[in-house]
């Protein structure tokens, strides 16, 4: 027969959104010993003193479009870290939308009045239950950089917006325990905490292991029939999110069928002007194809009449030499010289 704690902890999963939030963000000093650990772990900085911002839990989320269960933390020194658990791949263009809560978070700072050197350090921690990044980094952090590393401030404590990633599952789960840093200690916990002593590992480190304890200190402090509400409540939040994302999928097709349809008017618009353009074209190039013929003709024509003339001019020389005028009579009557009168004369 197990024992309650067996039982508790068989129902623990911290691979929960709801369950994260509430076994570090509740306001109690469990979950703020907790919290401290955490961050002092995976922060790599020693933590002593944090307040939670948001420790409400959401009451109605069926009718939200978009659920965040972030723990939103504050430090003595006023740093301010977005913590989140994702535990899946999501169709809603996860890699733009952390660095925009990353520059969301430090843009909120109230800066009214002060200089740019006052802004705190703001820090978005994404707990992954996916791989992402093609490297072997458990945990990985995105500051600005250039192109080739170079920063783009000089000193480490003025890089003040920060994305911390932590990928779980490249944590090898089979590695001995006495290998294992803290980190990849926490992790393990986190990924088989349902298992409670039953899994040699855990049933160490809870024995061993201050971080781990207060960890576990923490979640044995809440109840079957809370955890049960917990599972509940994250089932209902992943079928909201299943029917949310079907609705955008659903928009964003609809969307692209508009799109597709305006691309299709657009392209049969254009291919009506282009025959338009070509029938103009066409009609141009046969109104000057009979200009052309038409000025043909006339100089024709012309030519003809001068030739005409010209006969005309010849007949009558010939008919007044013929008939006895002289010349010089000649030349003053058809206007031309002499030697001109004579060529025709001959010709």
């Amino acid at each position: 027969m197990p024992t309650r704690n067996e039982v508790l902890m068989r129902s623990a999963n911290l691979l929960n959104d709801f369950a994260f939030k509430y076994v570090f963000g509740e306001d109690c000093k469990e979950a703020n010993d907790a919290l401290k650990s955490l961050l002092t772990v995976f922060l790599e900085r020693k933590v002593n003193h944090v307040v939670v911002k948001n420790s409400e839990m959401v009451k109605d989320y069926s009718k939200m479009k978009s659920l965040r269960l972030d723990l939103l933390v504050e430090f003595d020194d006023q740093t301010t870290v977005d913590l989140e658990m994702q535990l899946r791949q999501t169709k809603d263009n996860m890699m733009n939308r952390f660095p925009y809560y990353s520059a969301r978070l430090h843009g909120s700072q109230d800066m009214e009045g002060k200089s740019y050197s006052q802004l705190k350090e703001t820090i978005v921690m994404i707990f992954f239950n996916v791989s992402i990044f093609a490297n072997d980094n458990i945990c990985n952090t995105f500051r600005y950089k250039c192109d080739g590393d170079l920063p783009f401030v000089k000193e480490e404590k003025e890089d003040r917006m920060k994305l911390r990633t932590i990928e779980m599952p490249k944590v090898d789960l089979n590695k001995p325990l006495e290998e294992m840093n803290e980190q990849e200690k926490m992790i393990y916990y986190f990924l088989n905490c349902h298992k409670g002593i039953e899994d040699s590992k855990i049933k160490v480190m809870i024995e061993s292991d201050g971080v781990i304890q207060m960890l576990e200190k923490r979640v044995e402090t809440i109840s079957d029939d809370r955890w049960k509400k917990i599972i509940e409540d994250f089932q209902k939040l992943h079928e909201n999110e299943e029917r949310i994302e079907l609705q955008l999928e659903l928009e964003e097709a609809q969307r692209q069928m508009k799109e597709a349809r305006k691309d299709k008017e657009e392209a049969r618009k254009e291919k009506e002007e282009a025959r338009k353009e070509k029938e103009e074209a066409h009609k141009e190039k046969e109104e000057a194809h009979k200009e052309k013929e038409e000025a043909h003709k006339e100089k024709e024509e012309a030519r003809k009449a001068i030739l005409e003339a010209d006969k005309k001019v010849k007949q009558m020389v010939c008919k007044m030499y013929e008939d006895g005028f002289s010349l010089e009579q000649i030349s003053e009557y058809c206007s031309l010289n002499v030697d001109e009168i004579q060529v025709l004369i001959k010709s």
